[in-house]
């Protein structure tokens, strides 16, 4: 029994610091080693630990669930639709705290706190003498379902906390978008969203589903406690933390309506660049004092409002569904949808991935679908509203390519238009990568004149620009002599270029912008990296096996490794200057987070590589340092949370005048 309860507090500690903290101090392999040593120990004593974590796979389904009453309400939230509306909540505010004032309390002055709106499902958790002993739905704010078993499978739960008095504590169940993009792509009928997998599976009577979703859980109130009060926010949040639970890596403060507004605003912004559902941020008063004086009304905190923000996700028709033709031949769907506002933005256009997509959402032309839309880019279909509606018919899958008429084929899960020299559509989608801003950065080439050089001259490949002559240009309708040189000043011009911008031109599948410098940095000359092996490619930090074997099949196809070279003896040079190791940054990994008033990201990232670091996108127990713009968020407090050194910009920028 001694054995079990080191092995328990042990392997809590670890998951503690695997799913919470995000920084694991021992392999999965030890982890397992020491799960496998504890469930024997179980089964030869027939005793389970209350705060086992074995006790989170998942029990028999239940009949029904049972209410539960929460040791304190739970109030829900007054809602703010504009920015307007949270002004004059702030304006209440400020007349509430000179009544209390005027009463007799002594108020400190007003500070807001803004936080992450969760779009989940509201979890209510129990603990008794440091023990999970309950966990329950919101319900009507007083009477929950008891839902135990589905929390026990949510691993950033924990079992035990060191606070050992009676206390509740009030969060959010939600999916995150990776886990629903994961799940969908193996589950015999996608779900349709984020909130709805999270909702349905901490409501469903079998625990197995619940734990097959892979939930997670942020906690943001104690609802109550026994023998212990909190005198600001800041404190009771330090608290949820000291007892292990996870908690909003988005906590901004303000101290005007200016300020809150501007938090506000931020939130939304960088609301895409989450990996969580939140539909609005929440505005509450810092200090409890005050909270206590503004007291509720029948149903909201007055020290509390959320402001709503625009829709994520929403429903609309589907019109029609067309397939576009990408650079490599690649068939993709179209979904044409009946106009509607998403976040801001009328949408009209969405994407499915590929026809399997469309049959495992039960896609069809009439029917209403739902739309999800993140941050800038093209929505995505999740799936179908309703049931069948009369009228509705199913997308037909294209038998020739749309843009040339060529047989398509099939393979695997997509299909293609093999006529590579031949189609139109391929062509014009190569040579667009091939001379965007990032690849080989040629100013003067659009899209109309890639399918004018197509139409008229014939041109089929990259290489084919670099044999154009000032005469073939000028003889090309509305091609006038000053557009003729512009252009071949621009195409000579682009043959210094960077290997990365190369490597990234060349428009190898799978093969993205950060991808090719990784590559560049770690072969530094294009032959080394044309002879590179699936082996050599796999021992590079965060290339995968689809893209080892993108990169091999690339150089073994004669058509595609012909043309490279073609373009090398067209005079296109390639060059890497490697960065030397010892400068200001040198053997560092460094995070940027935040906005830099004297340059971009990037720009700050390409000084980082310059000075002999690695620009890293996301903070882990590796990153060496984080350089913290204004308006810094989650990656500043994920910082601070595992004690990685932050230093501001004047601070980032003296260092690299001092290399």
């Amino acid at each position: 029994m001694n054995r079990m309860r080191e092995l328990v507090d042990l392997l809590n500690r670890y998951g503690y610091e695997y799913y919470v903290l995000d920084a694991p101090t021992v392999s999965d392999k030890e982890y397992d080693r020491l799960y496998d040593e504890l469930v024997l120990l179980e089964k030869e004593t027939s005793e389970i630990y209350p705060d086992s974590p074995t006790r989170r796979v998942g029990g028999e389904p239940l009949k029904e669930f049972a209410p539960h009453t929460h040791l304190n309400r739970l109030y829900s939230m007054d809602k703010a639709q504009s920015e307007d509306a949270v002004r004059e909540w702030i304006k209440r505010c400020e007349k509430l705290r000179k009544e209390a004032i005027d009463g007799g309390n002594k108020l400190p002055r007003l500070q807001y706190v803004i936080e992450h709106k969760f779009d989940g499902l509201t979890l209510c958790l129990t603990y008794k003498e440091g023990k999970l002993v309950q966990a329950a739905t919101r319900g009507n704010g007083v009477t929950g379902e008891a839902i135990l078993p589905q929390a026990l499978t949510i691993n950033s739960i924990p079992l035990s906390i060191p606070f050992m008095g009676t206390i509740e504590v009030h969060g959010e169940c939600y999916m995150r978008l990776s886990t629903l993009e994961k799940y969908n792509k193996t589950a015999k009928e996608p779900l349709k969203n984020a909130r709805n997998g999270a909702a349905g599976a901490l409501r469903n009577l079998d625990p197995q589903v619940t734990k097959s979703r892979n939930l997670d859980a942020c906690f943001y109130n104690v609802n109550y406690i026994e023998g212990k009060t909190f005198s600001s926010q800041e404190e009771m949040l330090d608290f949820l933390k000291e007892n292990h639970f996870p908690v909003s890596d988005c906590e901004l403060f303000a101290d005007s309506e200016k300020e809150v507004i501007e938090r506000i605003r931020e939130i939304e912004e960088k609301r895409g660049e989450l990996d969580y559902m939140i539909d609005g941020a929440v505005v509450k008063v810092r200090d409890f004092q005050t909270r206590e004086a503004f007291g509720s009304t029948e149903k909201f905190p007055r020290w509390a409002v959320a402001f709503k923000f625009e829709a994520e996700e929403v429903t609309s028709l589907l019109e029609d569904v067309t397939w576009e033709i990408g650079r490599s031949g690649k068939l993709t769907p179209l979904a044409h949808v009946t106009p509607v506002e998403i976040a801001g933005a009328t949408v009209r256009k969405a994407t499915l991935n590929n026809y399997g997509d469309i049959l495992r959402k039960r896609v069809r032309i009439g029917a209403r679908v739902w739309l999800r839309r993140s941050n800038e880019v093209i929505p995505e279909i999740m799936g179908r509203v309703d049931e069948y509606v009369e009228g509705e018919r199913d997308v037909q899958k294209p038998v020739v390519c749309p843009g040339c008429g060529a047989m398509l084929e099939e393979r695997g899960a997509h299909i293609f238009c093999p006529n590579r020299l031949g189609c139109t559509e391929q062509i014009v989608m190569r040579l667009k990568h091939f001379s965007g801003r990032e690849a080989m950065d040629i100013e003067a080439f659009s899209e109309k004149t890639a399918r004018q050089l197509i139409d008229e001259i014939g041109i089929s490949e990259p290489s084919d620009l670099y044999k154009l002559t000032f005469e073939k240009l000028c003889a090309l309708d509305r091609f006038g002599e000053k557009k003729a040189q512009n252009l071949l000043d621009a195409i000579e011009k682009s043959k210094s270029v960077k290997l990365d911008s190369f490597i990234f031109a060349l428009g190898i599948p799978n093969v993205g912008r950060k991808t090719a410098r990784d590559l560049a940095e770690r072969y530094l000359e294009l032959d080394a990296f044309m002879k590179c092996t699936e082996e050599d490619l796999l021992a590079i930090d965060e290339i995968g096996v689809i893209v080892a074997k993108s990169i091999v099949e690339y150089f073994e196809n004669e058509d595609t490794k012909s043309e490279c070279m073609r373009l090398l003896d067209l005079g296109v040079s390639p060059v890497w200057e490697k960065k030397a190791s010892g400068g200001a940054f040198g053997g560092m990994t460094v995070v940027v987070t935040g906005t830099l008033s004297s340059l971009s990201r990037s720009e700050a990232e390409e000084k980082i590589r310059d000075a002999g670091g690695k620009a890293a996108s996301s903070v882990s127990k590796k990153t060496s340092l984080v350089v913290a713009g204004e308006s810094a968020g989650s990656k500043l407090q994920k910082a601070m949370d595992l004690g990685v050194r932050v230093i501001g910009e004047e601070e980032f920028l003296s260092m690299l005048d001092e290399a």
